[in-house]
């Protein structure tokens, strides 16, 4: 299974918020950021505050996804 994050990017546009934002909101670093455009993992710790900063749930800013599924969209 591979993750990702198209939602959480897609909440980020909805909510008409950067990344710069949510970096400080979260209080996370920039290489997060990076590690989610690349659809890389990140720690729980991570998500936690990334869904604090957002008040919504994990099924809310990641899915997984079969190896493969969504490389050529």
């Amino acid at each position: 299974m591979a993750v990702q994050y198209n939602r959480l990017l897609k909440k980020l546009v909805d909510l008409k918020m950067s990344n710069a934002e949510l970096i400080r909101r979260a209080g996370v670093s920039a290489n997060i950021m990076t590690k989610i455009k690349r659809d890389a993992y990140i720690s729980m710790e991570s998500l936690e505050k990334l869904c604090r900063a957002l008040d919504c749930s994990v099924d809310e800013v990641l899915e997984f996804v079969s190896e493969g599924e969504g490389e050529n969209e």
